[in-house]
């Protein structure tokens, strides 16, 4: 069975509320009948969070069924899905009074990146759904990202916090967040390792940027450069390897 087909018998079980239906999409189970019908879907909250792989994401997924002309729909049914081992709770329900649904979203136990998606069905039994993206981290994800917090968040990140006040303002040239992919991915990971490493200096960056080779070990410094691969909007890809197109 395809996964469009899976989610469309889902929200058809869903609109019909059937007691004789019995397939599920996942381990969903079936929700109430919905009370209307939009004809757009969209997400509220919720894309692009980053949680070890095989933990629940930090915030949950929130989406909004929208009828044309962009009201919110109270009473449409919603069906999430997503690879093997991801967890939706719940995975299906029907929209409250502001037109949306939230579900607490676990992630499989591989680290990478996890495409989700959430869809409703219109008054014409065609499925609408939008897609969404979180990252899963692994070990040495993990290492990296506390590496970042605890050395280089305070001026990569530019977005201040109640733990951390970022210093990103104050600072004559600007650090490239590592989510900052269009720059960064052009960058090899020796490149990124003589940066961390020596400093902006050594590849004739700023020298705002400080050498770190004396308080990082190596392997320190390559979970960091697989941290920043991981969390890069667009996603970085290995040069050389030929990927295949969806």
């Amino acid at each position: 069975m395809t996964r469009q087909l899976a989610i469309q018998i889902g929200l058809v079980c869903l609109a019909l509320a059937c007691s004789g239906c019995n397939r599920k999409y996942g381990t969903a189970q079936l929700a109430p009948a919905p009370s209307k019908y939009g004809t757009a879907i969209v997400e509220s909250s919720g894309g692009k969070q980053i949680a070890a792989a095989g933990t629940t994401l930090p915030q949950p997924v929130i989406v909004q069924v929208n009828d044309e002309q962009g009201n919110a729909v109270t009473g449409a049914a919603v069906q999430f899905g997503g690879p093997a081992g991801v967890v939706f709770d719940p995975q299906n329900g029907i929209t409250d009074s502001s037109g949306q649904l939230s579900s607490n979203v676990s992630l499989g136990p591989q680290a990478g990146r996890y495409q989700i998606s959430a869809a409703t069905i219109t008054k014409d039994k065609k499925v609408v759904e939008v897609k969404l993206e979180e990252i899963a981290l692994g070990y040495q994800q993990i290492l990296g990202r506390q590496l970042n917090d605890q050395y280089c968040s305070r001026c990569h990140d530019p977005e201040s916090t109640p733990e951390r006040v970022s210093n990103y303002d104050n600072l004559a040239v600007k650090p490239h967040p590592f989510t900052e992919g269009e720059t960064l991915n052009k960058m090899s990971d020796e490149d990124l390792a003589a940066i961390i490493g020596h400093g902006g200096p050594a590849l004739n960056k700023s020298p705002l940027m400080p050498p770190y080779g004396y308080t990082l070990s190596k392997t320190d410094i390559q979970a960091l450069i697989s941290y920043i691969r991981t969390v890069s909007d667009p996603p970085y890809r290995v040069p050389g390897i030929v990927y295949a197109q969806k």
